[in-house]
């Protein structure tokens, strides 16, 4: 039981948590690292980026077709994402698409999510 000296009073309005400028997240930061991990957050998107990076040169989309569990349409969905994320690039030759990891652009990521999950 609290006794009456023990319990703190507030006016109206004010907060008793958390005030706006203690915020350490923006919305932009969040909204932005919430798209990163939700990029990152698919299994199938992850083995695609292991697969580049672990390529130097570029690598055959039927190469990546035959090294997923997946089917040709959910390869080429998530390439697309990929792409329209800036993670990776593509080279059409005749029929055949060979894609490249953008290591910037996946340092940047990197950096990012790194420095906040040290922040936590």
């Amino acid at each position: 039981m609290q006794t009456a000296s023990s319990v703190e009073l507030r006016v109206i309005g004010e907060r008793c948590c958390v005030e706006p400028s203690e915020r350490r997240l923006s919305p932009r930061q969040a909204s932005r690292l919430a798209g990163d991990l939700q990029l990152l957050g698919d299994p199938v998107r992850l083995q695609i980026l292991d697969i580049l990076a672990s390529r130097p040169g570029q690598v055959c989309v039927c190469d990546l077709e035959a090294a997923l569990p997946v089917r040709q349409p959910t390869v080429s969905h998530h390439l697309r994402l990929l792409r329209r994320a800036g993670l990776v690039t593509v080279q059409r030759r005749g029929l055949w698409a060979h894609y490249t990891v953008i290591r910037p652009a996946l340092d940047e990521r990197r950096k990012r999510l790194r420095a906040y999950l040290e922040s936590l």
